[in-house]
C-alpha cells in the first residue's frame, strides 16, 4: 500500500518487516531547542471536521476542535524533549495517514472525571509509526529515523471516535531507515 499526497509530501510505505510506516518527506516544524507549538496548533486546525478510518478495525476517528490544543499543550507534548519534541510536531503534517495506518487497538474506560463525560463511552488507544528524513550539514538526506506514537482516541456520547491526542512521541532504537 502507498499514498502519495503531493501537497504534503508524505507517503505510507511497508517497512522491512511488513509493518506500515508514515513517512515524512519535508520537515516543517524546524529546530528541536524551540518547537513553536502555538504555529502547530494552528496547522492543526485545518483537520477540525474532518475524519479517517483505521483499516485494521474500520473504526472511524473524526478530529473535532479539542484535537489542536491538546496534541500541542498536553502534559505529554511538555514533557518532550529535543528530536521527540520536533518529531511530534511535525507529525502533524500527517495526522490522517496516522490514524489509517494505527493497529493494536486497546480500550480502558473512562474512569477519570477530568473529562466530564466527554468520553463516556470510553478511550481507544493506537499504535502508529513515521519516519523523519535526517540530513547531512551539506543537505543531504543520510537516513530517516523511525518513531512511534500512541494514538488517544476518545469514544464520545454520541457514539462517535474523536481523536484526543497523540501520545509517547519516541524514536525507536532499531536500525533506521536508509536512504
Amino acid at each position: 500500500m502507498k499514498w502519495n499526497r503531493n501537497r504534503k509530501n508524505i507517503e505510507v510505505i511497508k517497512d522491512a518487516d511488513g509493518k506500515n510506516l508514515v513517512i515524512l518527506n519535508d520537515i516543517r516544524f524546524k529546530g528541536r531547542q524551540k518547537i513553536n507549538w502555538k504555529e502547530v496548533e494552528e496547522y492543526l486546525k485545518g483537520y477540525i471536521g474532518k475524519h479517517y478510518d483505521v483499516l485494521e478495525t474500520a473504526d472511524r476517528v473524526y478530529i473535532g476542535t479539542e484535537f489542536p490544543n491538546e496534541f500541542s499543550h498536553s502534559t505529554d507534548t511538555k514533557r518532550l524533549k529535543g528530536a521527540n519534541a520536533k518529531a511530534k510536531a511535525n507529525v502533524a503534517q500527517a495526522i490522517g495517514e496516522l490514524i489509517q495506518i494505527a493497529s493494536n487497538r486497546s480500550f480502558a474506560r473512562d474512569y477519570a472525571s477530568k473529562h466530564k463525560g466527554k468520553a463516556q463511552n470510553g478511550w481507544y488507544r493506537y499504535d502508529s509509526r513515521f519516519a523523519m528524513p535526517v540530513y547531512s550539514e551539506e543537505g543531504v538526506l543520510e537516513r530517516y529515523n523511525v518513531f512511534s506514537v500512541r494514538l488517544l482516541v476518545r469514544h464520545d456520547r454520541n457514539k462517535r471516535k474523536y481523536l484526543y491526542d497523540v501520545l509517547r512521541t519516541k524514536k525507536e532504537t532499531s536500525k533506521p531507515l536508509e536512504q
